[in-house]
């Protein structure tokens, strides 16, 4: 045992309790008030920590305690009760919440300090009641995972519980989900969902919902209000800046996190938002040309070839890391080329041997915004003379998941390049615009 936890075992101290701390720092003694915070798993082990109340951590180092008094023990919290499924009201649409994971069902572990996913899909729901009063919610925890940890199965699982709901009579469906693989997962869906009828719409938190700056309340009340909307496309819907003014929904195709930390971490890239939802509002449309909610039975097409790989060109860059993929039997790779959609010259024999053992090599732009043009220099024509095929606008996230789709379906590189080069869930803009660049 270490020597915090045996200090506070031998002074029956529990995290929570407000405490009085007397320190000796040579010939002074210092006094500190505050909460008995959790001790950190990955310290020595030899000081105490305490929260003061103007919110700063403290640690005192235990051999300097001089004397400590419990002001008051920690209260103990309630136990929360929830059900899974609460009355239905007449006259509301019926939304199912599936909960995944991630920030916005998370807690902070109190053991580490770290963050974990804690919350079930009935305490999300049950967090934010103002989401009964839009819709009849029918919560559904289909798995409790950190979105780094999601894969291509996971994918399928989750389609295929979306078009179970949809094809039930649910009006919408909310998928609560980490962020930092949520644009993966919107495109997965976007193109795993064929002749989607009703709005799907990704939702996660920037900062977890234990927190005062947590933005997990209103992301899924606006989530919630544009499952009931009448777009039938997968959409991810998050903050439109940092306070706490509207959220945008983006179209499962073109949206990217593209900040660590901030709640308005997503953007849309080479695209306009489909809509503003203010939450104390309605929505307002930034396009119309978004797909319509209809009649018929949702499809969960789940096939996907799961050995695609995505590539970045860097100078220096060996063709052998190509040629070890497709020794390696990998079917499809996409390649983040440089500006247009560049490799170095002598990375391109690697690329026309990959085509001639059957793997499809897709090219996009490590710049994201713009669009890749293979015809401009002698390099992207010799690569297209190789069999590259060129994404467009599409982002490098989007073409590995529309490659292991395609690649799911078909082995022809034919096929391969003409379904890559067909526009099917909104991934491929028509023209390039330039009022979407992000400044």
């Amino acid at each position: 045992m270490r020597k915090v936890e045996e200090f506070m075992k031998r002074h029956n101290l529990e995290v929570g309790d407000l405490v009085r701390l007397v320190k000796r720092e040579g010939d002074e003694k210092i006094t500190f008030e505050g909460l008995v915070m959790p001790p950190y798993e990955l310290s020595p082990g030899e000081t105490l920590t305490i929260k003061l109340d103007n919110g700063y951590n403290v640690g005192v180092l235990i051999d300097a305690i001089e004397s400590v008094e419990i002001l008051e023990k920690a209260a103990e919290k309630p136990k929360m009760e929830f059900k899974e499924v609460l009355p239905r009201k007449k006259g509301l649409p019926n939304v199912r919440i599936l909960g995944t994971g991630g920030t916005i069902a998370s807690r902070i572990d109190y053991k580490t300090g770290a963050v974990h996913p804690a919350f079930t899909a009935e305490e999300l729901a049950k967090a934010v009641p103002e989401i009964f009063e839009m819709a009849n919610v029918t919560p559904k925890l289909i798995m409790n995972i950190l979105s780094e940890d999601m894969k291509p199965a996971y994918w399928a699982k989750i389609a295929e519980e979306v078009a179970k709901a949809l094809n039930s009579g649910e009006d919408g469906v909310v998928i609560a989900h980490g962020t930092d693989t949520m644009a993966y997962t919107s495109a997965a869906l976007s193109f795993m969902l064929r002749n989607l009828t009703k709005p799907v719409v990704l939702v996660g938190a920037q900062r977890s919902s234990d927190r005062p700056s947590s933005d997990a309340a209103m992301n899924l009340t606006c989530a919630v209000k544009m499952a009931t909307s009448d777009v039938a496309e997968v959409m991810v819907v998050m903050h439109g800046e940092t306070s706490d003014t509207y959220c945008l929904a983006h179209r499962g195709t073109k949206v990217r996190k593209m900040h660590t930390s901030r709640r308005d971490a997503f953007r849309s890239i080479n695209d306009v938002p489909i809509a503003k939802i203010w939450p104390k509002g309605g929505i307002e449309f930034l396009r119309n040309d978004y797909r319509r909610k209809s009649e018929g039975e949702v499809i969960a097409d789940t096939k996907m070839e799961e050995k695609v790989a995505i590539m970045k060109i860097y100078p220096g860059i060996s063709g052998e890391l190509l040629d070890f993929l497709v020794d390696k039997g990998y079917r499809g790779v996409v390649i983040e080329g440089t500006g247009l959609g560049h490799v170095p010259q002598d990375f391109i024999p690697h690329v026309q041997r990959a085509v001639e053992e059957g793997v499809a090599v897709c090219v996009t732009s490590q710049c994201l915004y713009g669009r890749v043009n293979l015809n401009v220099y002698s390099n992207g024509r010799k690569l297209l003379k190789a069999g590259a095929i060129p994404c467009e606008d599409m982002l490098p996230e989007t073409a590995y998941v529309k490659l292991m789709w395609v690649l799911g379906h078909t082995d022809d590189l034919g096929e391969v390049r003409k379904i890559m080069l067909t526009n099917y869930a909104g991934e491929i803009t028509p023209y390039t615009r330039y009022d979407t660049f992000l400044r």
